[in-house]
């Protein structure tokens, strides 16, 4: 991803008293009045992200949920899943068998939230724009298939692709397809500020100290026209600090649901004790978590290294001991519960053994013990994330073949500097773009991967991603995604650790909950409402 990083959701419990947290809303969530969802996503502007919520830069879980509230796209994928359908557009579908050309039409009477007419041009201007920009740490590889935007009159938009992608109506899903006024968004540059227009369900004012959100109000939009059935007038959104102040303003019904972060101790405690007045809801999750690599770096270079890691790391333990019912491990990028998946890691090293490792290490000649530091963020993706990368590093030393330090460092230095190659060994998470295999394996394997990693497949780029693509029937692909993950396992430029569940809190009382957050941790705010018993 380029692409939206991975914050584990999951549900806060309530815990020890702490300070309220900026943001936090005295008494929304009581009777009447907006409905008030908690948060611990942090957007900020600065002189290297001056845009961070611009559908052509944001690229990140907690920015895309901003713009699925505010920016139109053609399709969307429906309540409970399934292949996209219209959304701004009234039809969709690909003119050709070869999946190279797809035609959307556009809504009757389609508007920007100004009450200004939306055409296919400015359909076009939207794509055009994200290509344009090519921002580096952008979402442009989900739409750089595109070769030229065609329309015809004021309703019609023909897509023309480079080469076949069944998965193209996924594309046209995500926000960075989204339609932006080209009065309000300049052509080349991004658009600075917190501020969001289009043409979605709601209207967005956000509140901003310090170059920072800590609220943002969604207010029902009276021109949408849409596939979207919005049942409330106004949600707000309330930025937290951490999980426990999160937490607690939940206890005090100053929100009425929290969607995200939680650590695995909190929701241990809510599972294990439920209190009176709180619902915990379970969804099916597709995060996962991974190990990256810098497959330069004179560490690692030598994929045994690589190997003997995968040997040896005990994915079983992290998971049980350090995120317990929010995680379970992880032998693909592919997760369990998407239809492709092949355990591939395990079917080629089997359980944790230093035996194995040492003969890998052996063999490719690689003197021992090799020495690196495994890297990680501190403030992305939860409490236990530091817990994770010591559990790793013990792991590893206590085999005698490695010497390991951890460094936790914050996201806003820690992304720039892993995409810089500074780091050999580093801790990343991914929520997929859209539930499909393709999004889990062409994102590292692809030219312009997400990680900007040195590391190639040519057999993987050349034939298997394209020929995966051009198959309608995603399950006629399975035998390529076996292949792909295959690969990932021999090859180790990525090592998959463990996948996520999902959990949110609510007050009784709110409806919605089931699908205001989807199996991508997409949330869907148009879905909750208020009962009315």
């Amino acid at each position: 991803m380029n692409r939206k990083t991975l914050v584990l959701p999951a549900v806060v419990g309530l815990l020890a008293p702490v300070l309220a947290a900026c943001g936090a809303s005295d008494g929304g969530s009581d009777g009447g009045g907006a409905i008030v969802v908690g948060t611990t996503d942090r957007f900020v502007g600065s002189k290297g992200v001056p845009a961070p919520l611009d559908p052509a830069i944001g690229y990140e879980a907690g920015v895309w949920n901003v713009l699925r509230q505010t920016v139109q796209t053609l399709t969307h994928v429906p309540r409970g899943g399934g292949e996209p359908v219209p959304e701004a557009a009234e039809s969709c579908s690909f003119t050709d068998t070869e999946n190279e050309s797809y035609r959307c039409k556009l809504r009757s009477g389609l508007e920007f939230a100004d009450g200004s007419a939306v055409t296919a041009e400015d359909v076009k201007y939207s794509i055009d724009r994200v290509i344009r920009i090519k921002s580096a740490n952008g979402p442009v590889a989900l739409l750089d298939n595109i070769d030229t935007v065609e329309t015809k009159g004021e309703r019609e938009v023909i897509f023309h692709l480079r080469t076949s992608d069944a998965t193209f109506p996924y594309k046209l899903a995500t926000p960075p397809a989204g339609i932006v006024q080209p009065a309000k968004y300049p052509a080349g540059s991004p658009r600075d500020g917190f501020q969001v227009d289009g043409s979605g369900p709601y209207t967005m004012k956000p509140e901003v100290k310090d170059d920072q959100v800590v609220k943002v109000v969604f207010t029902k939009n009276p021109h949408y026209k849409g596939d979207l059935k919005v049942l409330n007038d106004e949600v707000e959104l309330d930025l937290f600090p951490d999980a426990t102040a999160m937490g607690k303003a939940l206890g005090d019904k100053k929100i009425d649901m929290m969607t995200r972060t939680m650590s695995p101790e909190q929701s241990r405690k809510m599972l294990e004790n439920p209190q009176d007045g709180i619902k915990l809801t379970e969804m099916p999750g597709l995060a996962i978590s991974y190990l990256g690599f810098d497959t330069d770096d004179p560490a690692v270079k030598n994929k045994a290294v690589r190997q003997a890691m995968a040997q040896v790391i005990d994915r079983g333990q992290i998971a049980s001991e350090v995120y317990g019912t929010t995680a379970e491990p992880l032998y693909s990028l592919i997760p369990s519960s998407i239809a492709g998946h092949t355990n591939s890691f395990f079917n080629k090293y089997g359980e944790p053994s230093k035996a194995k490792a040492a003969a890998i290490l052996r063999d490719a000649r690689i003197h021992t013990p090799v020495k690196f530091t495994l890297h990680y963020t501190t403030d992305h993706y939860g409490d236990a994330t530091a817990a994770e990368f010591r559990t790793l590093r013990k792991q590893l030393n206590d085999t005698g073949l490695f010497d390991v330090t951890v460094e936790g460092t914050p996201w806003e230095k820690y992304r720039p500097a892993e995409l810089r190659g500074e780091y050999a060994v580093y801790g990343m998470g991914w929520f997929p773009d859209f539930p499909d295999p393709d999004n889990y394996t062409a994102p590292f394997l692809d030219r312009n991967n997400f990680l900007d990693s040195p590391y190639t497949s040519v057999l993987a780029q050349k034939t298997l991603i394209p020929q995966s693509r051009r198959e309608a029937d995603r399950s006629t692909a399975a035998k390529t995604f076996k292949q792909l993950q295959d690969i990932v396992a021999e090859d180790v430029p990525v090592l998959p650790v463990w996948q996520g569940k999902q959990y949110v809190a609510s007050l009784d009382g709110l409806t919605g909950v089931e699908w205001a957050v989807n199996s991508s941790a997409d949330l869907q705010l148009w879905e909750l409402s208020r009962s009315t018993d």
